[in-house]
Order: structure tokens, then sequence, then C-alpha cells
């Protein structure tokens, strides 16, 4: 339990955390007046923005999911698809789209390029993350190439590997075919105006953003 909570990014003195939060910072650096900006969130939690040190002056989160209802305030929460392009569109013009580990979930290249779409229509600037498929190690599951494996295999690993949160109230095989990784080509495909930050740990390629500034 305790190399679980040390890996998982709900735990803020975990290792995912602390590479959230030094992604996060440079994502600040790299937008100038960031505080002042209207942010869309696409795919987003209004969690995940509490307790950031420097926060935008607004953000909107789109998500599938339902969440509190926010109808004032610096977070906002909007039910919606964001590869639903009009939808987003709907929702006026932004200073920035921000995305952090959505796009390997919206299901297949018809669906991301929907999603890439949504990006550059909302605003001229954008940070899109995504987990590296070719780091070693699944970021779902924490399982050496996890990724490659039949779904077969990733549904028995997913059963018996206990530092795997996949399954609970889900259906596990429906759940680990929503995970689709990308690489750096297929982000560059999705962004082609923009720059492919690599973030590295040991050395490897553990995530990648593509950034329009």
């Amino acid at each position: 339990m305790r190399i679980r909570e040390a890996l998982t990014s709900s735990n803020p003195r975990s290792v995912s955390s602390a590479l959230r939060r030094r992604r996060y910072e440079r994502m600040v650096a790299a937008f100038p007046g960031f505080e002042d900006m209207r942010v869309l969130d696409l795919g987003g939690r209004p969690s995940s923005w509490r307790h950031v040190d420097v926060a935008p002056a607004q953000v909107v989160c789109l998500n599938l999911e339902v969440h509190e209802p926010t109808p004032e305030g610096p977070v906002v929460t909007v039910q919606g698809d964001a590869c639903d392009v009009d939808a987003v569109r709907r929702l006026g013009r932004f200073d920035l789209v921000y995305s952090n580990s959505t796009i390997e979930h919206v299901g297949g290249h018809a669906r991301r390029r929907q999603f890439s779409t949504s990006v550059t229509s909302a605003a001229d600037r954008y940070w899109v993350q995504t987990p590296n498929r070719y780091f070693p190690i699944d970021p779902h599951t924490v399982f050496p190439a996890f990724q490659f494996l039949p779904v077969r295999a990733r549904r028995y690993v997913a059963e018996r590997w206990p530092l795997s949160p996949l399954g609970g109230d889900q259906d596990l095989t429906e759940e680990i075919l929503t995970i689709d990784l990308l690489s750096a080509t297929e982000l560059g495909h999705y962004f082609p105006d923009a720059a492919i930050w690599c973030e590295r740990v040991a050395g490897l390629t553990k995530s990648l953003v593509a950034v329009h500034q």
C-alpha cells in the first residue's frame, strides 16, 4: 500500500504529484500573464485547481463526468464532450486551452482529431499533455510495458497487480480499452503548429506536451 501511495497522483506527496506540480510550474512560466487569463480545461476536474500556487482569473472545466456545480467563482464546471467541436465553440473564446492526460482517453483517431480541433478552435494558445506511449512504465497501472500487452493479458495483470487502480465499479475490459497512449509523432500530427516538449525522468521521456504560445 505504501508503494502505491508513493506513486499515485491522488497522493499529494507522491512522485506523480511532484512531477505534475513541476510540469504546472513550467506551463505557468510559458504563458506570461497566466494569472489574468480565462482558461478552458478540457477533461479537467475542478479539484485539480484548488491548491495551485498560481491560478488564472477563470477556469472552465469541460468534462463528461458530472462534478459539483460551480455557477459562480473562478472555477466553472460544464458537463460535455471535449470532442464535440460545436459545443466547445459555444463556450466562447479563451486565452488558453489546458488539458492534462485526456487525449489518450477520448477513443480512436477520429475522436482525437476532433479533440485537437476543439483545442485550436477555442484559443490560439494551448498546453496539451499526454503520457508517452514508449515510457517503459504504464502510468495507469504502474506495470512495465502494460500498454503493449494483448487486451486479455492486460486484464489479467489489472486484476492481480496490487498497484493497479483499474476496475472497481467499472467494467475492467471497457476501462482498459479506453486507454490508448500516444507517441510524440502522433501528438505532433494532431497539433502540427505546436512545439512538442518531452518531460524526462531518469533520461527517459515520461510525458509529452503540445505547446503553442
